[in-house]
C-alpha cells in the first residue's frame, strides 16, 4: 500500500502508468477467454476467518488504527473508529470514506482495520471476497505487513499487497473506465532506496471490480507467493536464486526475485540477502480505504473527485479467510493451486528487483576505456529516455567522438553495460570492478558543449551507478577536480576521484552506468560531444617489474632450463655495465629468468593486468658468439602461472622487427599482443630468450634491462611510489599517536627536509606513525619483488630510558597481519643517532616473508619500544612505500 519514492519520481517524468508501479503490462499475457474460475486445490484448512455475520465489528479480531498519517503517501483522509466509516450490515463489512467537517485536519475520513496481535500468520492462503469502491481518488486495499520488523523498518521487513486498486471507473488515457487491480511486493533497502515488483490484472469480459463481488487471494509459501482473482492465478513471485562458481562464490542470479538488506547483528554492517527473507516471518492483515495520495491523484483524471466519497460507494467485504496447508504448515508448500505458465516469465512469473551479487574482487587494478575514439561494444552509448540515438562524428580537435542531444523529452545520456542495451554481437555485460583503484583512480572524460540547454539555469550533472542501480552517486559537474562548468565551444576535461565517489555512496565493485547530462527536465536543446571516457589510475600508480638491470634480481634468478650451465653476470660496455651472459652447449636448452621457487625464485609472479593498455615486456640483447647456423631463428617465450599459459614468438615479431646480431638491440613485445595470443598476464613467472631449440650450440649472448612496464609513464621501473609523508601527510592518511593522547605536528626542519612530521612521547606508553583513514588501504602487492618501506628519521631528544630499542611496525587489513622489527633490521642495519637524519629501509619482500599481507597496508609506525619512550622527541620525513 505504501508508495515508494521511485513511483513518485517517475510520475513526474510523465512515463506510462503501467510501468510505474512495477506491475508489468496492464493485461496478463494469458488468454483470458480460457480462464477457469475454480477454487483452490485440496489440502487447505481454514484457521482464521471473519464472515461479518454479526451486528458489529469483532474487536477480538480487528483493531482500528486511528490517525491522520495515512500510509505516508500524502493521503487525504484521517482514519477513525467512527461507525460511520466502518460497520457490519447484512453480512458485509462496509468501509466508507466520507467528506470531513469543515476545519478538520484532513478533508476526508475513512477506516483502516488490522489484525496485528490478534491474527498473525506465516504462510498460507489469504482470501477476501469483496466489491471495491470506485471514483477518482479512491484507493482500497487488502494487504499484509510484518507483525515484528525483524529485518528493519519499511520495507526491509517486507509488505505483501494482495489486492489494491486506484480510481476504478475513472477514465484512463484512452478514455476507458479504469479497471485494473494490482498485486505487489515491497522489499529491499530502506526508503528512499526501496524496491517493489508486481503485476496488474484485468478481469475477463470487461468486468469492473467496482460492479460486483470478486474473490482476491494469495497463496504464500516458503520462497514463493502467488496472486489470484476469482481462482485464476495471474502472478507469481519468488525469492532470488543465486548462481555460484566453482569456489562457492556468489557470482550472479539464476532468477531475479525479491531480496532484503538489513543490519547483521554480529557485525553491525548492512548486508544483502537473497533468501526467503523478509517473507519468512509473521504478517498481519490490513483492510483500508484511502482517499487520494501520490499514486491515485497523479493518474487517470488526476486529483480527487469529492462526489465519490459517500455512503453509497463503500468498500464492501463479504469475508476474509486464512487457510493453512496441511501437507506442511511450516513451509506452506504442498497445496499449490497452479496452472501451466504460472512459473514462466512469459506468463505469470514476475521478475523482481534484486541486485545481482557482486563477484568477489580479484584485487587486480585494471583500467577501463569506455570510449576513446572507438566504440566499446561492452559499453554502448545510451539515451535513457529521450528517444535519440547517440552517434559517432568527426571533431576537428579530437577525431572520432560521441554526440549526444537532449530534446523536449527529459532524459539522461551516457554509457551503459546492461543486457537490455547491448546490441553489438561482440559485446557483453561487463560491470567494472574499480575497487582496486580506490586510492589513486578516477572517472574522467573530455566534453565539449556545442549547444547549451535553452534553460540558462540548467546545471550539468554526472551520475554513476553500480550493480543495476543498487548504489549510485549524482553530483554537479563542478564537483570535479577541475571545478569548472562547461563553456560552449570548448573541450574541457573533468576528473572525479574514485574515493570521492565511494564516499558519496557508490559501490565501486560493479560500475555499470556512467552519465553526463543537463539536470533532469532542463536539458532541452543541448548538444554535446564526449571523448576520452575512462575509469583509470594515473600511470604513476601502475605496477612495473625490473627483472635485470646492472645486477641480478634475487627474486628472478638467471636460468638455464635444460643444458646444465650456470648463467653468469659479466661486465660489458659503459652503457650497459653488468649484464647477464648465457652460453649454450651441445645439450638443447632454453634460457632466461624465472620466478618459481623450485628454480630459486621468490614464487611471487608478476601481475601485469593493469598494464594491458600500453604496457610492454622489453629487454636488450647482444649476440657475442653466434650459432653454427647463421639462419637460426631467435625466440622470446613468456609463461604464466607455472606454465598454465605461455606464448612463444620469433624475436623479429618485436615492435622493432629486428633479428639478433653482434650489437646491442632492444626488443619490445606489447602485453596486449601477448594476451591476445593467449597469455594470462596476471601471473607472469618465466621470461626466456634463446635460439631455436636444438640449434643453439655455441651461442653466447648477453641480456640487460629486462623489464615489464608502461613506457612513457611514471610506471617505468623506479617510479612507482606511494608517499606517506613529504612536506605533508598523504591524502586519507594522518600522523598519529595511538595511545598517548598527543597530537603529532608538522614542523619546519632544515633546508634539505623542509616540513616534517614530529612526534613527542610522554609518560603514557604509546606507538606513533602514519594511520590510514577508515576503509583506506594501500595495495603494494605488485611491488613486493622490488619495493620497500623507506623513511628518514631524526631523534631530536632520546627517551629517558637509555636501554630503549627503536622499532618499526607495519600493519595491514585492520591489523589482520602485522610485522614488528627493530630498526637495526633495516637494510642499513644501524640504530638511530640523536640529532642526525638517517634513512631506514625495509624490503617489502622481507615484510611479506615475515607474514605481512602487502595488499592492504593501513598503518606504518616508528617508535621506542612500548613503555620505554618517555621523553622522546623525533621527526620523520620522506616516508614511502613502493619502488623508488
Amino acid at each position: 500500500m505504501k508508495i515508494s519514492a521511485s513511483r513518485l519520481k517517475y510520475l513526474s517524468t510523465g512515463l506510462m502508468v503501467s510501468a510505474l508501479w512495477g506491475c508489468g503490462d496492464t493485461n496478463t499475457s494469458t488468454d483470458i477467454d480460457s480462464v477457469q474460475l475454480e477454487g483452490p486445490s485440496d489440502g487447505w484448512t481454514m484457521v482464521w476467518n471473519d464472515e461479518f455475520d454479526g451486528s458489529s465489528i469483532d474487536e477480538t479480531k480487528w483493531t482500528h488504527e486511528v490517525n491522520c498519517a495515512g500510509g505516508g503517501n500524502q493521503e487525504q483522509q484521517c482514519y477513525t473508529a467512527d461507525p460511520e466509516n466502518s460497520f457490519v450490515a447484512d453480512g458485509m463489512l462496509n468501509i466508507v470514506a466520507l467528506q470531513a467537517p469543515d476545519g478538520s485536519e484532513k478533508p476526508y475520513t475513512s477506516a483502516r482495520m488490522v489484525t496485528k496481535d490478534k491474527g498473525d500468520f506465516k504462510y498460507g492462503r489469504f482470501e477476501m471476497r469483496a466489491k471495491l469502491p470506485s471514483g477518482q481518488g479512491s484507493w482500497p486495499a487488502f494487504w499484509l505487513l510484518p507483525t515484528d520488523n525483524v529485518y528493519g523498518i519499511w520495507p526491509r521487513s517486507g509488505e505483501i499487497d494482495i489486492i489494491e486498486s486506484v480510481n476504478l471507473k475513472a477514465a484512463n488515457a484512452e478514455g476507458n473506465p479504469e479497471a485494473h487491480v494490482y498485486g505487489t511486493l515491497h522489499y529491499g533497502r530502506e526508503w528512499p532506496d526501496n524496491e517493489q515488483s508486481g503485476k496488474a490484472y484485468l478481469l475477463p469480459d470487461g468486468m469492473n471490480p467496482a460492479d460486483d463481488f470478486h474473490t482476491y487471494a494469495i497463496e504464500w509459501q516458503e520462497g514463493e507467493i502467488r496472486w489470484y482473482v476469482d481462482g485464476y492465478l495471474y502472478a507469481t513471485q519468488r525469492k532470488s536464486e543465486v548462481r555460484y562458481n566453482s569456489k562457492d562464490e556468489a557470482v550472479g542470479l539464476a532468477h531475479k526475485g525479491w531480496f532484503t538488506e538489513f543490519f547483521d547483528q554480529s557485525t553491525g554492517e548492512k548486508q544483502i540477502v537473497w533468501g526467503t527473507e523478509p517473507y519468512d516471518q509473521d504478517f498481519h492483515i490490513i483492510l483500508n480505504f484511502a482517499v487520494g495520495g501520490s499514486w491515485p491523484e497523479a493518474v487517470n483524471e488526476t486529483g480527487i473527485d469529492a462526489s465519490a466519497f459517500n455512503e453509497s460507494n463503500p468498500y464492501q467485504i463479504d469475508y476474509v479467510r486464512v487457510y493453512q496447508c496441511d501437507a506442511d504448515p511450516d513451509t506452506g508448500a504442498g497445496c499449490e493451486t497452479v496452472r501451466p505458465g504460472y512459473d514462466s516469465p512469459d506468463d505469470a512469473l514476475v521478475e523482481g528487483k534484486a541486485p545481482a551479487p557482486v563477484p568477489p574482487s580479484d584485487g587486480v587494478a585494471r583500467n577501463l576505456t569506455i570510449f576513446n575514439g572507438t566504440a566499446n561494444p561492452n559499453w554502448p552509448a545510451w539515451d535513457c529516455c529521450g528517444g535519440s540515438t547517440p552517434e559517432i562524428i568527426d571533431d576537428a580537435d579530437k577525431g572520432q567522438v560521441y554526440k549526444f542531444v537532449v530534446g523536449e523529452q527529459p532524459t539522461v545520456n551516457g554509457f551503459i553495460t546492461r543486457s537490455a542495451f547491448i546490441t553489438d554481437p561482440d559485446g557483453s555485460v561487463s560491470p567494472f570492478d574499480a575497487s582496486p583503484l580506490l586510492e589513486t583512480g578516477s572517472f574522467s572524460f573530455a566534453m565539449k558543449v556545442v549547444t547549451a540547454p535553452s534553460d540558462a539555469s540548467s546545471t550539468w550533472m554526472v551520475k554513476l551507478e553500480s550493480n543495476e542501480g543498487a548504489t549510485a552517486v549524482e553530483i554537479p559537474i563542478t564537483n570535479s577536480s577541475e571545478g569548472v562548468a562547461p563553456t560552449v565551444g570548448q573541450w574541457q576535461t573533468y576528473t572525479f576521484p574514485l574515493n570521492a565517489l565511494a564516499d558519496g555512496g557508490l559501490d565501486l565493485s560493479a560500475i555499470d552506468v556512467v552519465m553526463v547530462f543537463p539536470a533532469w527536465g532542463t536539458g532541452n536543446g543541448a548538444e554535446y560531444l564526449m571523448d576520452e571516457v575512462t575509469i583509470a589510475q594515473p600511470d604513476g600508480a601502475l605496477p612495473s617489474l625490473t627483472v635485470f638491470e646492472n645486477d641480478e634480481n634475487p627474486n628472478w634468478p638467471m636460468w638455464d632450463c635444460c643444458g646444465g650451465s650456470t648463467p653468469e653476470t659479466v661486465s660489458d660496455d659503459a652503457d650497459h655495465g653488468i649484464v647477464s651472459q648465457f652460453t649454450i652447449g651441445a645439450q638443447p636448452t632454453v634460457m632466461g629468468y624465472i620466478n618459481r621457487t623450485d628454480s630459486g625464485g621468490s614464487g611471487q609472479p608478476f601481475d601485469a593486468s593493469a598494464l594491458l593498455d600500453g604496457g610492454v615486456v622489453q629487454y636488450d640483447l647482444k649476440v657475442v658468439n653466434g650459432t653454427s647456423d647463421p639462419a637460426t631463428p631467435w625466440f622470446f617465450k613468456i609463461e604464466s602461472d607455472n606454465a598454465a599459459t605461455a606464448v612463444e614468438v620469433n624475436m623479429n615479431t618485436s615492435t622493432e622487427g629486428s633479428t639478433p646480431n653482434g650489437e646491442w638491440q632492444t626488443f619490445t613485445f606489447p602485453l596486449q599482443t601477448l594476451a591476445d595470443a593467449g597469455l594470462d598476464v596476471s601471473a607472469i613467472d618465466v621470461l626466456m630468450m634463446f635460439p631455436a631449440w636444438g640449434q643453439g650450440e655455441g651461442a653466447v649472448y648477453r641480456v640487460d634491462n629486462v623489464k615489464i612496464y608502461k613506457p612513457g609513464s611514471d610506471s617505468t621501473p623506479g617510479g612507482n611510489v606511494m608517499t606517506l609523508f613529504a612536506d605533508t601527510v598523504a591524502s586519507q592518511w594522518s600522523i598519529w599517536d595511538c595511545c598517548g593522547g598527543s597530537t603529532p605536528t608538522e614542523e619546519a626542519d632544515d633546508d634539505a627536509h623542509g616540513t616534517v612530521a614530529q612526534y613527542i612521547i610522554g609518560s603514557q606508553p604509546t606507538v606513533m606513525g602514519f594511520f590510514a583513514d577508515d576503509g583506506v588501504y594501500h595495495d603494494a602487492s605488485s611491488e613486493v619483488a622490488n619495493g620497500m618501506v623507506r623513511f628518514e628519521l631524526k631523534v631530536v631528544t632520546p627517551p629517558t630510558d637509555s636501554t630503549s630499542t627503536w622499532l618499526f611496525k607495519i600493519e595491514s587489513g585492520d591489523a589482520d597481519t602485522a610485522v614488528e622489527l627493530p630498526l637495526t633490521d633495516s637494510t642499513e642495519g644501524v640504530a638511530p643517532v640523536t640529532g642526525q637524519w638517517q634513512t631506514f629501509t625495509f624490503p617489502l619482500q622481507t615484510l611479506a616473508d615475515a607474514g605481512l599481507d602487502t595488499s592492504a597496508i593501513d598503518v606504518v609506525m616508528v617508535f621506542p619500544a612500548w613503555g620505554t619512550g618517555d621523553g622522546a622527541v623525533y621527526r620523520i620525513d620522506n616516508a614511502i612505500i613502493g619502488t623508488p
